[in-house]
């Protein structure tokens, strides 16, 4: 049994990447908390911003709610007693009239001055600009001094720290994967990592005929975001005519096999070649299931040689070549 595998080869990105920026407008970076490579949990401090003057137009703002509320008393208690009045005709309908409007201005001026206040005190919190999420920093272009507009990129963040390899696949393969499959990732310097298909794209580039299948990877020290990888993708076995590797003689690119017939004649014949499975090669044409061939040693033996058994059929048989050599046949394994 052989493995059905799909080899593809892409790069390592990022699972999801944050764009963490200031929302503070004008103020200066006064200090720095995190570096590229941090390791970083959800509402850590990443940086903060001088908020003295923003602190100051919170008091002013405090001091004008304080003003209003006081102007909204005086106000309300005049509109109270000009309802009672209302009745008795002591007071005319216009100064009535006149004192309700002065109420209710009032209560909109203390309304403006808290949504004031409440502007001023979420640009105090601005100045410190916090981790949306778990993650690690995966660039930085924070300076201290530095004077920013609101909405500039201070940081980027890796969430979670995951990461994922989006292999490239010919267009033609892709029915042939789902979501749960394993992969084998190959890393630069031989790393190797077990990853689960996640999800596969519902397009295919126009330019290419590949689509990206999203691989999950696990936590590791080795994989980097933009690394390039190959990989596979394991579908399942198959049943296949094997060989070991030695029994098989590369010449001009093409496999050659020495065949032992029944009176021990040896014949070199030439057979497709498959994959590729530890010690053993696939064969896929030019042999039959029952041939015996030579396992070992055959690179010594000519055609026309003949070769005597010394020992039972089966895997490992040890024969005696014309020449005098000792070797060994095999037969193909389904």
């Amino acid at each position: 049994m052989l493995p059905i595998r799909i080899a593809a080869n892409g790069n390592v990105m990022p699972w999801q990447e944050a764009s963490i920026g200031t929302e503070a407008n004008g103020l200066r970076l006064a200090s720095v908390e995190a570096n590229v490579g941090d390791v970083v949990q959800r509402g850590q401090t990443l940086a903060t911003f001088a908020s003295d003057t923003v602190s100051a137009e919170l008091a002013q703002s405090r001091a004008a709610v304080a003003e209003a509320e006081a102007a909204l008393a005086e106000a309300e208690g005049n509109a109270q007693r000009a309802r009672q009045l209302e009745a008795s005709g002591a007071m005319s309908a216009q100064l009535i009239f006149q004192h309700i409007t002065t109420e209710r201005t009032a209560r909109a001026r203390l309304e403006a001055a808290r949504a004031i206040e409440n502007t001023q005190q979420l640009r105090l919190a601005q100045a410190q600009v916090l981790a949306p999420d778990d993650g690690v920093i995966s660039a930085r272009s924070a300076t201290v001094g530095a004077v920013l507009p609101a909405g500039q990129e201070l940081f980027r963040l890796i969430r979670l720290g995951r990461l994922e390899w989006r292999a490239e696949v010919a267009a033609s393969d892709l029915e042939r994967l789902q979501p749960g499959q394993s992969a084998r990732v190959t890393l630069p310097g031989g790393h190797e990592l077990e990853g689960r298909v996640r999800t596969i794209a519902p397009v295919v580039d126009v330019s290419t005929r590949n689509g990206l299948v999203y691989v999950d990877l696990p936590a590791s020290d080795v994989a980097r975001a933009g690394m390039f990888a190959r990989g596979e993708f394991e579908l399942g076995t198959r049943q296949a005519l094997t060989l070991p590797r030695s029994a098989v003689q590369l010449r001009d690119g093409f496999g050659y096999v020495h065949r032992v017939d029944e009176d021990g004649r040896v014949t070199e014949s030439k057979v497709g070649l498959g994959q590729h499975m530890g010690d053993r090669v696939e064969i896929l044409s030019g042999l039959e299931p029952d041939a015996r061939v030579v396992a070992s040693g055959g690179a010594f033996l000519g055609h026309g040689d003949r070769v005597v058994e010394i020992e039972g059929l089966g895997e490992g048989i040890i024969a005696e070549g014309a020449p005098g050599l000792t070797t060994s046949l095999t037969r193909g394994q389904p």
